[in-house]
């Protein structure tokens, strides 16, 4: 057998492999790459989602953030759900075409790493709104391309690089709400989003220098001896369009509980925040919507870092348990019926915990339900739930905040 093959494994758990020295030369690595690379990767989706009441703010300052009426309520003129579909939208579109277009892996993390530093680079130096939200549709594209992206690629590997892009992408979750909430305290937002370029470097790294690439000849192998034994190599077979269409409707079971889910919880996220005020506090109203977005930030990370202690196979459990979040949490914004900010926080924990575990539950379900001939696509196709999940909120939430704002300002329960 050609020396090339020698190297080339497949398991009846895995579906493929490499020899045990390999393996641990290389395993560390790309588990490392990965998880690094689903951090960088949502980063600026994150950030500009935290900033997203700075950015639509007429003063973004310290005092117009203390500064309360005591007869009406507390809104910006325009919802941050109107952030949340420039944040959403453009990721949509790529994930509905991305998954049907040539795959150059290169090529596809070179734009996103470009369009990251773009972003960044357009919010923090604007001096207008629009040319704010156009730098938030870049960190979009950035965000998007590079999930369907890396989530594809990611068929090539173990499955346990699954598990660790979840928990990258749960890291940076509340590393990017904690860091810009942090370092507000000391810079302006525009200075705290320019020091954020160092972010698309690391994902440039890491992508180049640290991930090992495999060869696509070595990518699908039989499983007819057994675990442990030596098989002969086959190349993957490419999907047509038509193909991968059809896979749709087999889909739908792990794409709609997710897109419910998403849904909830986003209208939570850019819909209600922002409408729940907590008044002779030491935190202003600004200060309580960055640490909400943190403290959800910190649910998510915990619940895509726990697929391989604790594995949910249903996953509409968690969209109706979220459902029941935007009940309670739309009541807080309507009468201010909880008394305390800390049980609000321990609500907001909650929706966190629920969102990402039913997102790293459904990728991991479908990398050992499908098979492996079509887990490619799938995993591309499937990544369109959340996001689209995601945009029906930010149109959702935009109507419900403006209909809120015009309500009378109740008179907290327990002042």
């Amino acid at each position: 057998m050609p020396s090339k093959r020698k190297d080339v494994v497949a398991t009846s758990k895995n579906g493929f492999g490499v020899d045990g020295d390999a393996e641990l030369r290389t395993g560390w690595r790309n588990l490392l790459a990965f998880w690094v690379l689903g951090l960088c990767n949502n980063y600026g989706y994150v950030v500009m989602l935290s900033a997203a009441h700075d950015i639509l703010s007429e003063e973004i300052s310290d005092e117009s953030c203390a500064a309360v009426n005591e007869t009406i309520r507390t809104c910006n003129t325009v919802s941050t759900g109107a952030i949340l579909l420039a944040d959403i939208l453009p990721s949509v579109i790529i994930k509905l075409t991305a998954p049907f277009l040539p795959f150059f892996v290169h090529l596809r993390m070179a734009t996103c790493v470009l369009f990251s530093a773009a972003g960044f680079l357009l919010v923090s130096l604007s001096n207008t709104k629009w040319l704010a939200i156009m730098g938030v549709v870049v960190t979009s594209l950035s965000s998007g391309l590079g999930e369907v992206t890396l989530l594809s690629y990611s068929h090539r590997y173990t499955k346990n690089v699954i598990s660790t892009w979840s928990s990258g992408t749960g890291g940076a979750g509340i590393i990017g709400a904690l860091s810009y909430a942090g370092l507000r305290f000391f810079l302006s937002s525009a200075d705290a989003l320019l020091l954020m370029l160092v972010v698309p470097v690391i994902q440039a790294l890491v992508f180049w220098l640290v991930m090992t690439h495999p060869e696509p000849t070595l990518t699908l192998v039989t499983d007819n001896g057994g675990v442990g034994s030596q098989e002969q190599i086959i190349e993957a077979p490419k999907m047509t369009l038509g193909q991968k269409l059809r896979l749709v409707p087999k889909l739908s079971k792990y794409m709609v509980p997710l897109g419910l889910v998403y849904l909830f919880e986003y209208f939570i996220n850019q819909g209600l925040y922002e409408l729940i005020e907590f008044r002779e506090i030491s935190l202003t109203h600004c200060d309580q919507y960055r640490w909400l977005q943190v403290d959800y930030q910190i649910g998510v990370f915990i619940s895509r870092s726990s697929v391989n202690f604790i594995s949910i196979k249903k996953i509409w459990i968690m969209s109706v348990l979220q459902l029941l979040n935007v009940i309670l949490l739309t009541f807080e914004t309507i009468y201010y019926y909880i008394p305390n900010i800390w049980i609000v926080f321990g609500l907001v924990l909650w929706e966190g915990l629920l969102g990402g575990a039913a997102y790293v539950n459904t990728f991991y379900r479908m990398t050992k339900e499908i098979p492996w001939e079509q887990r490619e696509a799938s995993l591309g196709i499937a990544s369109m739930a959340d996001s689209i999940g995601i945009a029906l909120a930010g149109w959702a939430s935009m109507p419900v905040h403006n209909a809120i704002c015009q309500l009378p300002l109740p008179k907290r329960l327990g002042s």
